[in-house]
């Protein structure tokens, strides 16, 4: 059966006519890791979102599979040297969403970083990390640091680091997970929000009763345990539990980001850097004809689903973007779009935001509910390790059902498998000349080899079968990209497909604003929608550009 929103009405009933070895609630990258590795392993695996998947944190993040260098100056060297080992096998498991990002770390006079303890640093961080020789630290005198970031600030500029991060994409990187996920057994479904947990007579959690968000109607899946990964949702999810709530609780923080065209920020290399304010270290990142920066770290205590940037986030990031870059001289009209994300850290008593430790933690209620919360997007895969190893030992004691360990850490996931990193450029030329073979151009083939990886095929497949033409509402490749979401990735709103399908609303959002129209009438033929049910869709995209694009002065 196809990952699609046309068999959502065969999906619900499968949920319901079966007994799951395990519920996930949370679409995002923690749970789809969590249901891949569970269904790798053999259980049978149900999974639910009230969103999208990763509408929440797992599309809102600073896109980067980092090792996190500034947990380091923090002394969390367990966190670094997790995200360290993990990103290499991100990167191996998909590298069409998934590319190394080598990062620039300006040092001046009176900085935070000297050569030093800035050289020091990135030697104990390549150890930490594993990081192999190739891509090994350096430290670059003045003059090379001139050459490689000549917007950079120059006065007191003493030389920099030169050092390895990944950057990803982040809702692509999820909803590939999800799609193995589904490919190895896994029951999905998104805009399905759970209720309220089942219990039998011993007071032990055995399903859910889930509600459709789109007929509005209930339903009930029933399983052997379930676990509660939802971020920022996750203290919400456990008041539903009838168990007494322990100790722990989640502090929010938000985060924003700003993308600007690289006419007005013309970055050519990453640059990791502290703001003269207070000392905080902010990414600017180039990425296809756009540079974005953040990220801010403020407490947040407002509405988990819609976080937004307003002016004094904004003006934050302009001010650091200023003081580093001083020639670029960014002015907030030259903002073309935005995202704000909300980090759901485990709460400790006395600690600002910059400092909560980005660990993840596993608890277990006295009803049997497991919470995973915490961590990182690149530790998503040994978090999902943890927390499914946990589980196969509960369902062996409780139920006597034996699994295999965890076989993610060389799995690919769906588009990956093209031989790993090495071979994925040979990939790319390859499948280029199969797409032009069935008639598209070489640069439509070679975008959707890079994009989609392996599952490009699909596409080039359909192409084929049914070649389209540009219209004046959708270009060619639009109308390829969005039958390909609508019939297996499970797209089921124009917002879907234009933020996290896509990113074009953070990064292409001219061409989003041209095509959104062609892309909520497809979507319309497609699922047949009335016209209530068109005026809400074009209304929500309505929204979402509102979001990304307009500051507004509240605290929050």
């Amino acid at each position: 059966m196809a990952f699609s929103g046309m068999n959502r009405q065969d999906t619900i009933q499968k949920l319901q006519n079966n007994i799951y070895d395990v519920l996930v609630i949370g679409g995002g990258i923690t749970g789809a890791g969590i249901a891949l590795d569970a269904a790798k392993r053999g259980m049978k695996v149900a999974l639910i979102e009230m969103q999208d998947f990763a509408a929440g944190t797992s599309s809102r993040s600073t896109k980067l599979i980092h090792g996190g260098l500034r947990y380091l100056k923090q002394l969390q060297v367990g966190v670094v040297m997790h995200s360290g080992r993990e990103r290499a096998v991100v990167y191996e498991n998909g590298p069409h969403v998934t590319t190394p990002e080598w990062m620039l770390l300006p040092m001046h006079r009176g900085g935070t970083f000297g050569p030093l303890s800035t050289s020091i640093g990135l030697r104990v961080y390549d150890l930490l990390a594993g990081v192999k020789k190739d891509e090994q630290k350096s430290m670059l005198n003045r003059h090379q640091t001139i050459q490689k970031a000549p917007l950079v600030r120059q006065d007191g500029l003493v030389g920099a680091g030169y050092y390895v991060e990944y950057r990803t994409d982040d809702a692509r990187l999820t909803i590939e997970v999800m799609k193995k996920a589904v490919e190895f057994g896994a029951t999905v479904v998104n805009y399905a929000k759970g209720e309220s947990f089942i219990y039998n007579d011993q007071n032990q959690i055995t399903g859910m009763n889930v509600k459709d968000l789109f007929s509005h109607l209930e339903f009930t899946i029933q399983a052997k345990k379930v676990i509660n990964a939802t971020g920022p949702w996750v203290d919400e999810n456990r008041k539903k539990d009838k168990a007494k709530p322990n100790n722990k609780h989640l502090r929010l923080t938000k985060g924003i980001h700003l993308v600007v065209d690289q006419i007005h920020f013309p970055l050519k290399q990453a640059v990791y850097f502290d703001t003269e304010k207070d000392k905080r270290m902010i990414f600017a990142v180039p990425r296809n004809g756009k540079t974005y920066i953040g990220t801010t770290d403020t407490v947040y205590e407002a509405d988990q689903a819609n976080p937004i940037a307003t002016k004094a986030d904004r003006d934050y990031i302009i001010a650091a973007v200023n003081y580093m870059f001083p020639t670029v001289q960014l002015t907030a009209d030259k903002i073309e779009s935005s995202w704000a994300g909300v980090r759901p850290l485990i709460w400790e008593e006395g600690k600002n935001p910059s400092e909560i430790s980005r660990k993840d933690e596993i608890w277990e209620s006295e009803t049997g509910l497991l919470t995973i919360a915490g961590g990182k997007l690149t530790g998503y895969r040994h978090m999902a390790e943890e927390v499914v190893d946990k589980l196969a030992s509960i369902l062996q004691r409780d139920f006597s059902l034996q699994f295999k360990p965890c076989m993610t850490k060389n799995q690919p996931v769906s588009g990956g498998d093209v031989g790993g990193s090495a071979k994925f450029d040979a990939f790319i030329q390859a499948q280029a000349k199969i797409g032009e073979s069935v008639g598209l151009s070489q640069s439509e083939a070679v975008f959707l080899a890079q994009f989609y990886g392996t599952n490009a095929q699909v596409m080039f497949d359909e192409f084929k079968a049914n070649p389209v033409e540009d219209t004046d509402a959708l270009s060619r490749l639009t109308q390829l990209r969005l039958w390909y979401a609508l019939n297996h990735e499970c797209v089921m709103t124009p917002c879907d497909f234009l933020i996290r399908r896509t990113g074009h609303l953070f990064f292409n959002i001219a061409e989003a604003m041209k095509e959104k129209d062609g892309v909520i009438e497809y979507m319309a033929a497609y699922f047949q929608w009335d016209a209530d049910i068109i005026a809400t869709m074009v209304a929500n995209v309505e929204q979402a550009f509102k979001f990304a694009t307009e500051f507004p002065d509240e605290k929050q």
